[in-house]
């Protein structure tokens, strides 16, 4: 227990350190929101990867789709790497940090606004980031919880106000820059931390190979019947299977919280090695949390998914680990989640004061008077979020993926299109952006409502939120054919800075020979 406890003060010392060291760069809106525009590769792509995983991986997804799939859960983080990061790197790396900063956009709610020409979207959208990053947040702690009260037997509450308290000192203090930088730390712990943990539950249980055996041994008739199932290439249900990769992976291009990591890139040279460097954290981290969870059958006689749910299933795996372990799991898993906390109260703070707040509830809004808004309603998302995420948990509303789900559907569901043709496409019209973010919000809020009264296929949050995203990628193109032009001056102008020349060193460029 006292090794425990020292290794969490020590992490919490360096966290909050981390936040005090970063203050002189946050006495401005660009500073304290975007790092001033110059974080470099690495920094960039453990920011974007570990505000990617966080216990809701860890605890919740890897718990229950390991129950569900088996060994085949492995392909959500393989699309977590592939299309999650490597995709979206390329493909929307470099295009959103030029265009965002040709618009002079600090989140996405602007980006809306300036590509689209429209104020009344960037109020709607901010909204919208506002309502739904609550669940998502409220989910976090739930999972750290469960790890807590097994390595210290600490009431939950106490959990969630600490956690919340400690995250945003540092937040409020360093703002981005110290949200990113420990983001770098909490990365390096997290890539340590779940291959050590993998392989002492493997080693629990004979190796690799002779879990691989145990698992195909399983069977459970209510599943499949086919023998063997939980250890096939594609598990049980691949059709369900696929829907949790596609939230979980494209999901991350319509994610404020997300995007805005491209935002902060310093170079074309972070961008290159940032691609590289955050696939590769996915493969790691994703990839290891999910083969994790895909042997938790082998402790089906310890676990009672009846009365613990699934997110019971990861706690229970690693319950039996020497302390040393648990003490690393305890700070894996709290980096994750501390990380994903920072960027979205960060996200949602900024937003609320950037895209809401200022210009329209408070007209007169100087530099000063931004920065200690975002600063005060950080304090207030975090508030929040933690009596939520009390009430969740004493009256055990849902599990933790369908919260997730539900938050991840309707954001990525309303912002993905409309984010990725704004960069790329010249026709999408406000009309469609519009259509986007009803759409979504609206079918993921009858999702939580009534969701008995879904096709039996998009009754779970997670299709429903798969579902959203590539109707919305359907919608945008579609209802842009049929509805009034944009405006030709505000296209012409977002797209002008692609054509901008600039000067290069020759070995990124060759000559065009005359000289």
């Amino acid at each position: 227990m006292f090794l425990k406890i020292a290794m969490l003060i020590i992490f919490f010392a360096i966290m909050i350190a981390i936040g005090f060291w970063c203050r002189k760069n946050s006495t401005d809106v660009n500073g304290f929101v975007l790092g001033g525009r110059s974080v470099g590769p690495w920094v960039s792509a453990f920011a974007y990867g570990t505000s990617y995983f966080s216990a809701v991986i860890f605890v919740g997804y890897a718990g229950q789709f390991g129950w569900k799939f088996g060994i085949a859960s492995t392909w959500i983080g393989i699309g977590n790497a592939l299309l999650g990061s490597l995709a979206a790197w390329v493909i929307l790396g470099r295009r959103t940090r030029i265009m965002t900063q040709h618009l002079n956009s600090a989140t996405m709610p602007q980006f809306f606004e300036a590509r689209y020409g429209s104020s009344t979207l960037k109020i709607a959208a901010s909204i919208i980031t506002f309502i739904f990053l609550i669940p998502y947040t409220a989910s976090l702690y739930n999972g750290l919880s469960r790890l807590f009260e097994m390595a210290f037997h600490i009431d939950y509450s106490i959990c969630v106000i600490v956690m919340a308290v400690l995250t945003g000192i540092y937040v409020i203090a360093g703002g981005y820059m110290a949200t990113a930088i420990n983001d770098f730390v909490q990365g390096i712990i997290m890539l340590f931390g779940i291959v050590a943990v993998v392989l002492a539950v493997l080693n629990s249980q004979g190796g690799f190979l002779a879990s691989l055996d145990g698992l195909a041994r399983i069977s459970d008739e209510t599943v499949a019947t086919t023998p063997g199932i939980f250890a096939s290439f594609f598990g049980p249900d691949p059709l369900g299977l696929l829907g949790v990769i596609l939230l979980t992976s494209l999901g991350t291009w319509g994610l404020p919280q997300m995007v805005q990591k491209f935002y902060a890139i310093k170079s074309e040279k972070s961008i290159s090695t940032g691609t590289i460097v955050s696939t590769f954290f996915a493969i790691v981290v994703a990839g290891g949390c999910y083969f994790l969870g895909g042997f938790g059958r082998l402790f089906s006689d310890k676990i009672n998914i009846a009365s613990g749910g699934f997110d019971s299933i990861i706690p229970t795996m690693l319950s039996s680990l020497p302390d040393i372990l648990i003490a690393v799991v305890v700070i894996l898993v709290l980096s994750a989640s501390m990380s994903t906390l920072s960027s979205l109260v960060l996200t949602s703070s900024s937003t609320l004061t950037l895209d809401l707040l200022k210009g329209h509830v408070v007209k007169d809004m100087n530099e000063k008077k931004q920065v200690f808004t975002m600063r005060l309603l950080i304090v207030v998302f975090v508030a929040i979020s933690v009596v939520i995420a009390i009430i969740q948990y004493k009256s055990n509303v849902t599990f933790i993926a369908q919260l997730m789900g539900v938050s991840w559907g309707a954001l990525a569901g309303a912002f993905l299109a409309p984010f990725l043709y704004g960069l790329y496409f010249k026709g999408a019209t406000k009309a469609s952006v519009w259509v986007s973010f009803i759409f979504s919000s609206v079918v993921m809020i009858l999702n939580m409502l009534v969701r008995s009264s879904f096709p039996t296929l998009l009754q779970s949050p997670i299709n429903a939120g798969a579902f959203c995203m590539i109707a919305g990628l359907v919608l945008v193109p579609l209802v842009s054919l049929f509805t009034r032009k944009p405006d030709a001056k505000v296209v012409e102008d977002a797209f002008a800075c692609y054509n901008e020349k600039v000067l290069v060193p020759q070995r990124e460029a060759l000559g065009d020979g005359d000289e």
